[in-house]
């Protein structure tokens, strides 16, 4: 069941009289890095002349060696502190990811400052601007940073920033004077003292969490918690070592899995990042095609909605086909359960260029974790299925009311020490022992063979009770749903909370546009169609769809509908659409009735 470039997956449990489960790695973890500044060391003086990072520049790439990212990295750094920026001062970053964005993040680290990257719809979009003042407010930056001034001109705008100097990478279409990154570029302050203070212990960065329930949060970020983690992931699939990776990756970097998982990756094993700059939209995915026509992975990291977009070109270009599966180790999918028709056509694909399939696996964990708590490091043969502990951390597993359904939680050295600035919400995120309570949902693969690790089973803030007081698990309705309707459904929200039936709104992958429901005949039909054979299988009203209907309007951003990570807010989708779950559930014009 396992690679030779994998460690098998060995579980120890420990097994508690109120019938909780404290579950660990049996294997020992390998040597940590104390700063993430030791790998940028390590690879320059090892490979300098290795592409360590690169971007799109025309029809090309700019590629910057890992000798060149060293160097670099010092002068701005000694440019930061030139500055007046003092340690533990902070930097925020507007714009998304960009060669020079990851130098600044590193010169940041190299000296004590903290990068508090936002996301880019923040600054983007006007009806986010709330996002960012408020993350403003709250970390309260020395610096900003923003590749293009012209661009990012109204958030730059923003009171909060008010007289906050600027670095940007051109001074272009300016509004406010800034500090070009060409000349920060060339040095400034000695930095010795400032990177000899640097611990395991200090903090990197700030990385705000998605707010899908509430203002987000500000996640303390040190160099311990990513140093470990890579350690930790590195331990478990030796493969990393055995040759540099190489990932051409979009995801952005103010979200913990683009911006610490695959990031940290490269730069801990001697790997180089081509950053895509196209994105698995109607609008940027050509342009990933175009960069997937010059570089591919070793590695591919991607979301399920991505890894469908990418399925479906390769099954158009035998070329990029051929270039894709080629040398390719593992496929690697987060934020949701990958669609098992996606599952296998990765598989047939990759069978057919290379007569064997890669590593096909997924991972657990959240911001406050760095990110990695669970991985799969074994072949399995489904998705959903998100590994055992990684060496080092202990999962604590407390029954719920479902046989065989567990609450989650975790302790170790790569979980945060608590939210910036926010000592009750800090306080209230972890148990007695220590664990960080996480709110999400697992259960055993196998029972009867614990190795074979956990599967991912919803989050409990996301069940509710119908009005005879049945529990809805609502993460294996929810998939199963999107999985009759791929290709139709962007995502859903399930629906009937206090009520005696269940519904789903879907948000359609072609919104119809307006503010109600679509009554598109062809459309509706087709959904009863699909979701027919789902309801005849239901065993009872808290498993069986009764209604559904589409939603016009797609969800909104300035609404805080969508997460920064592009998550449904499922709390805000059905306050703000509250008159439409009624409307679902009387029956109104559009609405599917099983």
């Amino acid at each position: 069941m396992t690679d030779r470039m994998t460690l098998p997956q060995r579980i120890t449990t420990e097994a508690r009289p109120d019938g909780t489960l404290i579950l660990r790695s049996s294997h020992p973890l390998g040597p940590v890095a104390a700063t993430t500044a030791d790998w940028l060391h390590r690879w320059a003086g090892a490979t300098p002349d290795a592409v360590f990072i690169a971007e799109r520049s025309g029809a090309g790439w700019r590629e910057v060696s890992y000798a060149q990212a060293l160097d670099m990295v010092r002068g701005l750094a000694g440019w930061l502190l030139a500055q007046g920026l003092e340690p533990g001062d902070r930097v925020l970053v507007l714009s998304g990811n960009s060669v020079d964005h990851g130098l600044l993040a590193l010169a940041t680290q190299y000296v004590g400052l903290v990068a508090v990257p936002v996301a880019e719809q923040y600054s983007l979009i006007p009806g986010a601007h709330d996002r960012l003042d408020y993350a403003a407010r709250t970390v309260r930056p020395a610096m900003v940073f923003a590749d293009d001034p012209a661009r990012y001109g109204d958030a730059l705008a923003l009171p909060a920033l008010a007289g906050v100097p600027v670095l940007a990478s051109t001074a272009a279409g300016a509004r406010r004077p800034v500090h070009v990154m060409a000349d920060a570029l060339k040095g400034g302050a000695d930095i010795t003292a400032a990177h000899a203070a640097v611990t395991p212990d200090t903090m990197v960065k700030i990385l705000f969490t998605s707010g899908s329930t509430s203002l987000p949060k500000g996640v303390i970020t040190t160099h311990r918690m990513m140093c470990v983690n890579q350690a930790q992931i590195a331990t478990a699939m030796p493969l990393l070592t055995a040759r540099p990776p190489k990932i051409l990756d979009w995801l952005p970097w103010n979200h913990v899995f683009g911006g610490s998982h695959n990031f940290n990756m490269m730069l801990a094993n001697g790997g180089a990042l081509y950053i895509d700059d196209g994105k698995p939209t109607d609008a940027l995915f050509p342009r990933t095609l175009e960069n997937m026509g010059m570089h591919t992975g070793t590695l591919a990291f991607n979301v399920p909605v991505g890894f469908a977009r990418v399925l479906a070109a390769l099954d158009r270009d035998d070329t990029l086909r051929r270039r894709f599966f080629t040398g390719l180790d593992f496929t690697f999918y987060a934020g949701a359960s990958l669609p098992q028709d996606i599952w296998a056509g990765i598989d047939r694909m990759a069978r057919e260029i290379t007569g064997t399939v890669p590593l096909m696996i997924s991972s657990w964990g959240l911001t406050e974790t760095a990110p990695a708590v669970l991985l799969t490091h074994e072949r399995v043969t489904r998705s959903g299925i998100i590994g055992a502990p990684l060496p080092g951390t202990e999962v604590k597993l407390i029954p719920d009311t479902d046989e065989g359904r567990y609450e989650v939680r975790a302790r170790g050295p790569n979980i945060m020490t608590g939210y910036f600035e926010d000592a009750a919400k800090t306080a209230a995120a972890f148990d007695d022992e220590g664990f960080f309570i996480t709110g999400d949902a697992v259960k055993w693969v196998d029972a009867a063979e614990p190795d074979r690790g956990l599967a991912f089973d919803g989050r409990i803030s996301e069940d509710f009770k119908l009005q005879s007081g049945t529990w809805v698990r609502v993460a294996q309705i929810r998939g199963a749903a999107l999985a009759a309707l791929a290709g139709i459904a962007a995502d859903l929200i399930i629906t009937g909370e206090g009520r005696n039936e269940l519904g789903a709104l879907i948000f359609p992958v072609k919104p119809a546009g307006g503010d109600g429901l679509a009554t598109d005949p062809a459309l509706l039909e087709d959904i009863r169609a699909r979701l027919t054979p789902l309801v005849a299988k239901a065993t009872g009203s808290s498993t069986r769809l009764a209604c559904a209907a589409v939603l016009s309007e797609p969800p909104s951003l300035g609404a805080h509908e969508v997460t920064a990570k592009g998550n449904l807010n499922i709390r805000a989708v059905l306050q703000r659409r509250a008159a439409l779950v009624d409307a679902l559930h009387a029956d109104a014009p559009g609405v599917i009735r099983f």
